[in-house]
């Protein structure tokens, strides 16, 4: 029986006999264990400077009738979208991500069990929008509002192609779990441990906090956006086989 210190209470020592039902929930094995067995999880990240912005934005229009209410929204949005071209920006990254029309309600004076009221229809389209050059991005948000958009949302800033940086992480995190793995080997009198199972999580690149902005005719002038450091992680799940 092994007497563990209180340093390791929080990871898993396991007799060979118990490795199978083990590894049905963890990572598969890659090599039959013939000693002890450590179970733990690891998480590495790195930071770099994003190389992107996603910025959502829209607008909205309202009218008596449904037709007309759409129809201001189309010119609206025709110049937004504009702007953006104009600004730089490829159609490609221009996505249309909801159009929305409904009937509009005032309840404010309901008396006498009297039905709300009509009060016309408000049409809304919403774009979301990949900006490639950071140093652009506020002007771009000031354009669009010129152009017409009554709602901004964003930045959320992120990594074209975050593959380097995760095998960046990778490489951190597998370095971190073996130094692990000797710690606890060396505090519970082994010699040293052996990799025998590893799993991995999600990888990922978080975006920054998304503000929202209601906009109302004019944008405040020269609007600055930092798009700052963002971390890319990686979670590894091991197993490591303690030997003597």
């Amino acid at each position: 029986m092994l007497r563990m210190p209180h340093l390791i209470a929080a990871a898993m020592l396991m007799t060979p006999a118990m490795v199978s039902a083990q590894m049905q929930q963890g990572p598969i094995p890659m090599v039959p264990a013939s000693g002890p067995v450590l179970n733990f999880t690891v998480e590495a990240s790195v930071e770099s400077a994003p190389d992107m912005a996603t910025i959502n934005t829209g607008v909205q229009t309202r009218s008596m009738s449904a037709k007309d209410a759409m129809a201001q929204n189309a010119t609206a949005m025709d110049k937004v979208i504009a702007a953006l071209l104009k600004g730089g920006v490829a159609r490609q990254d221009i996505q249309t991500s909801g159009i929305n029309l409904s009937p509009q309600y005032d309840y404010s004076n309901r008396t006498d069990g009297q039905p709300p009221r009509f009060v016309g229809y408000e049409a809304s389209n919403q774009l979301t929008v990949k900006v490639r050059k950071l140093d652009k991005a506020g002007e771009l948000v000031d354009a669009m509002v010129t152009a017409g958009a009554t709602n901004i949302n964003g930045p959320a800033f992120g990594i074209t192609d975050p593959a380097k940086l995760l095998d960046e992480a990778r490489l951190k995190a597998v370095k971190t779990a073996q130094e692990r793995a000797n710690l606890y080997a060396q505090a519970t009198g082994f010699r040293s441990a052996k990799l025998v199972g590893v799993s991995e999580g999600g990888g990922y690149a978080p975006p920054m906090p998304i503000v929202a902005m209601r906009m109302e005719a004019v944008a405040a002038p020269d609007t600055k956006i930092e798009p700052g450091r963002i971390s890319t992680s990686i979670s590894l799940s091991v197993q490591y086989m303690l030997e003597r």
